[in-house]
């Protein structure tokens, strides 16, 4: 199949690029509407079938306020605040502008009812709560820009009054990650080009993974904008998509560009030598993409809306980029020929003692390794369970306007109310009751629930409609804070009188913790399960698949026991935070579990081949870790600028994506590729390949058996038969 790819590709090459050319303008233009199109709120972490949506739905239907909605307007007086007075000009100023908006559903301030704990400790400070309908992402955008214009536009207000809340929070949160993002990218760029050329040693070859990265970036727009048609699509899907996209391009193009000009060097320009790459290097892309795409179709078995953005875009970010590698390069590899190597320095032209030398150090570390495999397996997993061990102490937290900058709005009303009130006001925990009337049973539950720690006061029941109670009960502390958290938690296990659903902030982050935890087990065996198969088809054996997925788990623990030090534990000059954001360990394991499978298929296929070809399997380990360690070890450096440019976003939990999945590539290239890897195959010797006779038969029924451009023996005499640390010098092509 991938040499009759190859052919086709070599004879119709021109036609080829036109339909990728074609393919991506039109990409280009369908999908530059998706940024428009994409959500972001707290909805977006909610399970739709979770307890606490149903009682928000509940409460917004009897009240028309939507509980994850709001504003909270900051405002400075200068002077000492009399409560029985009037309302100082800055203050009725900023009631007066909420009551304004037609989305506003009511107002409060100091002197309400419910306006305790709404001035500071100095009494310098209020605030000025709104509760507000439902809005859809768009609307709450225009919003936040009008209220913000509206508070410069105004003497009583500017420079007085700082725009916070639920609303703003969330619309500032996705303008800081857009504008971090480009920020980073932009940083990145000028270190990857260079990295690029010195990589691929010649400014054309570098130029292709860059053609691929902005192709796959196109065709991931496209198809998220086709998702926006039938689902709600998170705004966070598009740094994923920037990062993994730039990251997969360079990795693919890296194995395709370094396969061509081998089979360039030995065949010259021609079909044969496009053939061959495609049926060698392409059949490992192939493979690679899907073993990525399966680790990554695995989140969307989580029903929270960013979880299954996130792995959607990731899948249509891998499929975008295996097709780029699969289709587009053998065809521009067809019409550079030799020119795949211009624009280089006439030495590295000349000259390839560099590239020799690096593969020799890759075999010598392989035999060092192949020595003493017992120490050097005990050691890497020693290492690798010690990196890991601190993601036993994990804990969980979410995002909320507190994570903003302090240059944000949002961002000062968050701290101002942290630092300046002794009581702050915050999102209660809300109970829903399904009781058509209220007795003493429900006055009793009320009571029981201000008598739990962390419970500050408890409102008197209020009938929603003709079957829901609600009961709003204040608790301690930050909303995700520990105090509140538990707290809470201590109220849902309450035994109620009726049933009880739980809505607010706090109720709202346990929810999704226990949603997500409720489904992992369901994505680990979706991926175990995909995993496998796909290492079967490709190797063969039933251990190698097995034992890749023992290695990717122990690389990825490692990543998350590394994220709890650096941002829990407060290290490396990150402060220290409650925890890691809930979705993050998600999508850390993943991606590191993805692109583990990645570059463990990348040297899989090359020892694959050399064992095909009659070499021992010590021999085919040194051979594979000699041909790909540089290709493994360049492209690993790479994905980790593009997705580590992520860690200087000034989003905590972006920067823990971005610096978790970055880890999690340098440790699996380095400690696993390096050591784990050949002291375990050396170990297992030729039961590596085992596997039942009923699959092998399968196996072969199927043609996995064959690889399909098999490389010519060596003639005698040639250097190619030498063991490589004999070899002279190979001339750079």
């Amino acid at each position: 199949m991938f040499s009759a790819l190859g052919s086709a590709l070599h004879a119709r090459r021109r036609v080829g690029l036109l339909l990728a050319g074609l393919a991506a303008v039109l990409a280009a233009v369908f999908g530059g509407t998706v940024e428009s199109k994409l959500t972001n709120g707290l909805s977006d972490y909610d399970d739709p079938g979770g307890a606490n949506v149903a009682a928000r739905r509940i409460i917004e239907q009897a009240t028309g306020v939507d509980a994850q909605q709001g504003y909270a307007v900051l405002v400075r007086t200068g002077a000492v605040i009399d409560g029985d007075g009037p309302l100082p000009a800055s203050v009725a100023a900023a009631v007066a502008l909420l009551e304004a908006r037609p989305e506003v559903r009511g107002v409060v301030d100091y002197r309400s009812a419910a306006g305790a704990g709404l001035v500071s400790d100095d009494g310098r400070s209020t605030v000025v709560v709104g509760a507000v309908g439902p809005m859809s992402h768009r609307a709450t955008i225009a919003a936040e820009r009008e209220l913000q214009e509206a508070i410069e536009d105004d003497p009583a207000l500017r420079g007085r009054a700082w725009l916070g809340g639920a609303t703003p929070g969330h619309v500032q949160i996705d303008e800081v990650s857009g504008k971090d993002l480009a920020r980073a990218e932009a940083l990145a760029l000028p270190f990857i080009l260079i990295l690029l050329f010195l990589v691929f040693r010649g400014v054309v070859a570098a130029l292709l993974p860059l053609a691929g990265a902005l192709v796959t970036l196109l065709l991931t727009f496209a198809g998220l904008r086709v998702a926006t048609v039938f689902m709600e699509v998170s705004s966070g899907a598009l740094n994923l998509a920037f990062a993994l996209g730039l990251g997969l391009a360079v990795d693919f193009g890296l194995l395709m560009v370094c396969r061509y000009r081998e089979e360039l060097a030995v065949h010259g320009p021609g079909v044969q030598a496009v053939r061959n790459t495609v049926a060698s290097a392409g059949r490992t892309v192939f493979f690679s993409a899907l073993t990525v795409a399966a680790a990554l179709a695995a989140i969307t078995v989580f029903p929270h809306p960013y979880l299954r953005s996130m792995g959607l875009a990731g899948v249509i970010t891998v499929i975008a980029a295996a097709l780029f590698a699969l289709l587009a390069l053998p065809a521009l590899f067809a019409v550079l020929g030799t020119r795949v190597n211009a624009l280089a320095p006439r030495r590295w032209q000349r000259d390839g003692a560099r590239q020799a030398q690096a593969g020799r150090r890759w075999h010598t570390i392989a035999h060092a390794v192949m020595r003493r495999p017992v120490l050097v397996a005990l050691a890497a997993t020693g290492l690798l369970v010690l990196v890991a061990a601190p993601a036993a102490g994990i804990r969980f937290t979410g995002a909320d306007p507190s994570t903003l900058p302090a240059s944000t709005s949002a961002g000062q009303v968050a701290r101002a109310l942290e630092r300046d009130f002794e009581k702050p006001p915050a999102a209660p925990l809300q109970i829903v009751l399904d009781t058509p009337s209220a007795d003493g049973t429900i006055t009793a539950y009320a009571r029981r629930v201000a008598q739990v720690p962390g419970v500050e006061s408890v409102a008197a029941p209020v009938r929603l409609d003709g079957r829901h109670w609600q009961i709003d009960a204040v608790l301690a502390g930050a909303p995700l804070g520990d105090r509140a958290k538990d707290a809470a938690q201590a109220v849902e296990d309450l035994e109620a009188p009726v049933r009880a659903r739980f809505t607010g902030m706090t109720a709202d982050f346990l929810a999704q913790k226990a949603s997500i935890g409720a489904h992992v087990p369901l994505a680990a065996a979706v991926l175990a399960v995909i995993t496998l198969l796909l290492l079967f088809a490709f190797t063969g054996s039933v251990l190698l698949p097995l034992k890749a997925l023992v290695m990717n788990t122990l690389s990825t623990a490692a990543a998350l026991g590394f994220l709890v030090w650096v941002f829990q534990h407060g290290n490396l000059g990150f402060a220290a935070q409650n925890g890691i954001e809930a979705t993050t360990p998600v999508l850390v394991f993943a991606l590191a579990f993805g692109l583990s499978t990645d570059y463990n298929v990348f040297l899989l296929g090359r020892i694959k081949e050399g064992r095909q070809a009659g070499l021992s399997d010590r021999a085919a380990v040194a051979q594979g870790l000699a041909r790909t360690g540089p290709v493994v070890t360049s492209a690993a450096a790479l994905f980790c600028l593009a997705v580590g440019a992520l860690a200087l976003s000034r989003l905590v939990f972006v920067q823990e994506l971005g610096l978790g999945t970055a880890f999690a590539v340098l440790i699996d290239a380095t400690v696993v590729r390096a050591l784990l890897v050949p002291s375990l195959m050396v170990l297992l010797g030729a039961a590596n390949w085992w596997a039942p006779r009923p699959l092998r038969r399968l196996y072969a029924r199927l043609g996995l058996d064959r690889i399909e451009a098999q490389p010519p023996a060596p003639a005698a005499g040639d250097p190619a038969a030498r063991p490589l640390e004999q070899r002279p010098a190979a001339r750079v092509t």
